[in-house]
């Protein structure tokens, strides 16, 4: 983007830290800016202009996610996959939103690649996004369309495109137990690709020459007094203790290949690590239980593995952020897929600058988020006195406000309330 792109790119970033009411048909000006319909069709001009591309608007966002990386004291960063349906229903404006499973369920499909410290668990910046419509794939790694693919082989794709993001840490790819894949394993393992993946409860693993089931065999290892606590937890408004088993192990069915001409075999055995992580109440019963398949080595603790699943969820806490914590994207007017993934990577940089603000420590950080959630107006619980949407809210109160104050003295602000409501500041 030339400079002038690149000022109103800023510009229309402050503009969504101002994000407006879910039923309001644009973002909301800033006082003494402009006025409403105009930042409405600054926002319409700039995401219809064609020199304004997906890869240029996601540069910003992995310049940061980089740069928070680079400042992790972990070798390691973890890559969060996952997959968002947006639901329009009502927009008849928008003439290309695609069937996604059955005949009623149709919108948009999000594909998020999101960067996590592996040291914090701070969510760092999205680092690629795809937005699935009938018309394809847009996508910032290109500026063509991709064409329509299972969710599966995304991910491939985006590997090797994380190559060259010239990330200063190794990267760990975590998904979901949607990815619990032999043939995929196989190929990221054959491209020396680094992940983590929940697997499914009905996967079979071949540990001490004899195969399992997950189940079977964490009840083996149950039996065999493998579990070592590390740690409680809050789960379901109680206190959890935290169990922890690992182990080499090896898949030895079968994978599946996908081809044009269909599914064919693939044979030989994958050696990969096994780390089964639980939660259990003070009588021992299991309250919740994961399976985790990796191809970390073994520097890396199985505690440590657990605690980046966990993380996984910051994707998920992301998504929430643009759908309903504060950016409202499902209310949006725009019109087409391209628009809306162009508004969602300048929503983003929203995201990041409240995340880079929660992750501070310093005695003026702290301050400056206290006084953030005070001007939310949130009632925050004990053991969480600050929120990323809490975060958010106060800064679409805080930039208005300073923009007020641009252009009008505390003065002029009594008097005009005095004016407005007089009730309110009447002496005795």
């Amino acid at each position: 983007m030339d400079a002038r792109l690149q000022r109103r790119y800023w510009q229309l970033v402050q503009v969504h830290m101002n994000s407006p009411q879910p039923l309001a048909p644009g973002p909301r000006a800033l006082p003494g800016i402009c006025q409403s319909f105009a930042t409405t069709q600054a926002l319409w001009r700039f995401l219809a202009n064609p020199n304004v591309t997906l890869p240029q608007l996601v540069v910003p966002l992995r310049t940061l996610g980089c740069q928070g990386a680079q400042e992790s004291s972990s070798p390691y960063v973890l890559l969060v996959h996952d997959w968002s349906k947006l639901s329009y229903k009502g927009h008849a404006s928008k003439a290309d939103q695609t069937q996604l499973s059955h005949e009623d369920d149709v919108g948009y499909e999000m594909y998020t690649a999101l960067l996590v410290d592996a040291a914090q668990g701070n969510p760092l910046a999205p680092m690629e996004l795809n937005l699935l419509s009938a018309r394809g794939v847009d996508t910032t790694r290109r500026q063509t369309r991709l064409k329509r693919v299972h969710h599966l082989e995304q991910i491939l794709p985006t590997m090797r495109a994380a190559r060259k993001w010239e990330v200063p840490r190794q990267i760990v790819h975590v998904i979901d137990s949607e990815a619990d894949s032999q043939i995929d394993f196989r190929s990221w393992s054959a491209e020396e690709e680094l992940f983590l993946v929940r697997g499914d409860l009905t996967r079979h693993v071949t540990w001490d020459n004899e195969s399992f089931p997950l189940p079977d065999l964490a009840q083996t290892w149950q039996d065999r007094q493998l579990f070592r606590e590390a740690g409680t937890v809050s789960i379901r408004g109680a206190t959890g203790i935290r169990q922890i088993a690992g182990a080499d192990i090896q898949l030895t069915n079968p994978g599946r290949k996908r081809t044009e001409a269909g599914r064919i075999k693939v044979s030989g055995p994958l050696k990969l690590r096994l780390v089964i992580s639980r939660i259990v109440d003070a009588d021992s019963q299991v309250l919740a239980e994961w399976y985790l398949l990796t191809n970390v080595g073994n520097d890396v603790s199985d505690a440590t593995i657990a605690d980046w699943y966990y993380w996984r969820w910051r994707i998920e806490s992301y998504h929430k952020l643009l759908k309903s914590g504060g950016q409202q994207l499902e209310s949006w007017q725009q019109e087409s897929a391209t628009a809306i993934a162009k508004r969602l990577l300048i929503a983003s940089m929203v995201c990041v600058s409240a995340w880079q603000l929660q992750a501070q420590e310093t005695p003026e950080s702290k301050e400056c988020q206290q006084f953030l959630v005070k001007l939310s107006g949130r009632q925050m619980k004990r053991h969480r006195p600050i929120t990323t949407s809490a975060l958010i809210t106060g800064l679409q109160l805080l930039i208005p406000m300073l923009e007020l104050l641009e252009h009008h003295s505390p003065n002029e602000l009594r008097q005009l309330a005095n004016i407005a409501l007089p009730h309110l500041h009447r002496p005795g």
